[in-house]
C-alpha cells in the first residue's frame, strides 16, 4: 500500500469558494458504501488546504442512494449531487461529474472503496508538478477473479497494440485531469464512450502512480461479463479500425486458398484423370463443399456483424440525442453543461 503524503493541516474551506479540486464520483446501487466513502475523500483533501468539491453523479440508483446522497449534500455543502432522470451508464455518469465539476483540476474515481481516496494527494503532488494528467496504475488488485484479472490484462494489451493510442496498461478510470484537459474532452460527445481512451488521446503531459487495488466494501459489482464485454467493443471500435480490416485480410487469405485448391484440382485431373467428386476421384463426396459453403457463410456472417457494430455507431451519433438527461441537481449550476 502506498503511503499517503500529507501536507499540513489548514483551516477548512469555504462551500463558496472556487474549488480547486473537483472529486467525481458515478453512483449506481452504492447507500452502504457512500457514508465512509465521502467521510474518507473529504478527509483525504482537508488536509490539503485548498477549497474542494465531491461531485456525485446518482445514474439510476434503485436501492436508496439518491436519498443518502440528499442527506450527505445537506451535511455538508462541498459535496454536489448529479441526478440522472435513469441510468445512462458508467462512462456517461463520469462525462456528466467532468462536465458540472468546476475545479482546476479534476479527479475521477469510483465510490465503491475499490480505489483508495488516501491516494488522491498522491494524484494532487503530481498534478502540481506540471502533469496534466495523473492516472492511477493497479500495482494489485485484491478480491477480483483470475479470469477477470487475466481478462482484464489481455484487454489492455491488445487495445494497445490495435490503436495508435498509448493507452497505460493496467490502469481504469482512477485519475487526475488538469482543468485544459477537462475542456478539450467536453468538446467530445460521441456516445459510446470509452473515457480511458479519450483521456489518453488529447495529450498532454501524463505519468503515473501505483496503488493497491482493495476489494469492493459492500455490494456486488456493477460490471459483469456482458458489460465487460460492451465495454471492451466501446474501447476498440472507438479507437480501431482493424476489426473493419480483418474483412479484408480474410478475404485475400481464403482467395489465397481458392487459387491453391484450383490448382490442386487441376494437377490431379491432368494426373488422374479424376477431378475432386466422383466415386474414383480424389475426394469423394459434397462433405468438402459443405464444409466450405459452411466456413464461408459464418465468415461472412461474422464480419457483417462487425460493419453492423460500427453501423450502429453511426446511427447513434446522427440521431444526435443528448448524452444524459438530468433530473436534478443540488449544489452546482444546472446551465454548467455542455
Amino acid at each position: 500500500m502506498i503511503e499517503t503524503r500529507q501536507a499540513p493541516a489548514a483551516a477548512p474551506a469555504r462551500a463558496t469558494d472556487h474549488p480547486v479540486i473537483s472529486v467525481v464520483a458515478p453512483v449506481y446501487n452504492e447507500a452502504p458504501t457512500l457514508p465512509l466513502f465521502c467521510e474518507r475523500v473529504i478527509a483525504a483533501l482537508e488536509p490539503l488546504g485548498e477549497p474542494f468539491e465531491l461531485v456525485l453523479v446518482n445514474d439510476g440508483s434503485r436501492d436508496g442512494s439518491y436519498e443518502v446522497m440528499v442527506e450527505l449534500h445537506r451535511r455538508d455543502p462541498r459535496i454536489k449531487v448529479i441526478n440522472f432522470s435513469r441510468n445512462f451508464g458508467h462512462q456517461i455518469a463520469i462525462t456528466a461529474g467532468i462536465d458540472y465539476a468546476r475545479g482546476d483540476a479534476v479527479v475521477v474515481i469510483d465510490s465503491d472503496l475499490q480505489d483508495p481516496p488516501e491516494v488522491i494527494p498522491q494524484l494532487v503532488a503530481k498534478w502540481r508538478e506540471g502533469y496534466g494528467i495523473v492516472f492511477a496504475t493497479r500495482a494489485e488488485r485484491e478480491g477480483e477473479t483470475w479470469f477477470k484479472k487475466a481478462t482484464a490484462a489481455f484487454f489492455y494489451r491488445l487495445i494497445r497494440r490495435i490503436t495508435n493510442v498509448n493507452i497505460p496498461l493496467d490502469t481504469g478510470d482512477f485519475r487526475l485531469m488538469d482543468r485544459r484537459v477537462v475542456d478539450a474532452l467536453k468538446q467530445m460527445r460521441e456516445h459510446h464512450r470509452f473515457m480511458r481512451g479519450l483521456s489518453v488521446w488529447v495529450g498532454f503531459r501524463q505519468t503515473g502512480v501505483e496503488y493497491r487495488r482493495a476489494p469492493r466494501h459492500a455490494g456486488e459489482t456493477k460490471y459483469p461479463l456482458s458489460k465487460m464485454i460492451r465495454f471492451a467493443l466501446d474501447g476498440i471500435t472507438s479507437f480501431s479500425y482493424l476489426p473493419l480490416q480483418l474483412a479484408t485480410y480474410f478475404g485475400f487469405v481464403i482467395a489465397g486458398i481458392s487459387l491453391l485448391a484450383l490448382i490442386a484440382v487441376i494437377v490431379l485431373r491432368l494426373w488422374t484423370g479424376s477431378g475432386l467428386a466422383g466415386e474414383d476421384g480424389a475426394f469423394y463426396g459434397q462433405a468438402s463443399t459443405l464444409v466450405s459453403v459452411l466456413f464461408l457463410g459464418g465468415i461472412q456472417l461474422i464480419f457483417l456483424g462487425i460493419i453492423g457494430e460500427y453501423l450502429g455507431r453511426i446511427y447513434d451519433e446522427v440521431k444526435r440525442r443528448p448524452l444524459y438527461i438530468v433530473s436534478e441537481v443540488l449544489g452546482l449550476d444546472e446551465d454548467r453543461h455542455p
